[in-house]
């Protein structure tokens, strides 16, 4: 249990942040799963168009330390090889 103020005042703000993360890293996985869906469903539009709106929030993100950069890079690079694959 934290005893001094301070410790007491960052044990408060550490539920805050914690509660807040978790809802960024919700939207990483939802906009992940939007592209794998797009890309099961065998539709190369609605891939193309999920991936390119599933980018800008990952890099966010992975900026913001929500993510791991190089955890990032890996779902970039996974999601593209799918969306290339479907088109091709």
């Amino acid at each position: 249990m934290a005893n001094s103020p301070q410790a007491k005042k960052r044990a408060r703000q550490a539920v805050n942040r914690r509660s807040h993360n978790a809802s960024f890293r919700s939207l990483v996985r939802t906009v992940i799963k939007q592209v794998n869906a797009a890309v099961e469903a065998g539709d190369a539009d609605q891939a193309k168009t999920a991936y390119a709106a599933a980018m800008p929030v990952i890099d966010r993100m992975a900026d913001k330390g929500i993510i791991h950069k190089n955890k990032a890079a890996r779902h970039k690079s996974r999601l593209n090889a799918q969306v290339k694959a479907l088109s091709a």
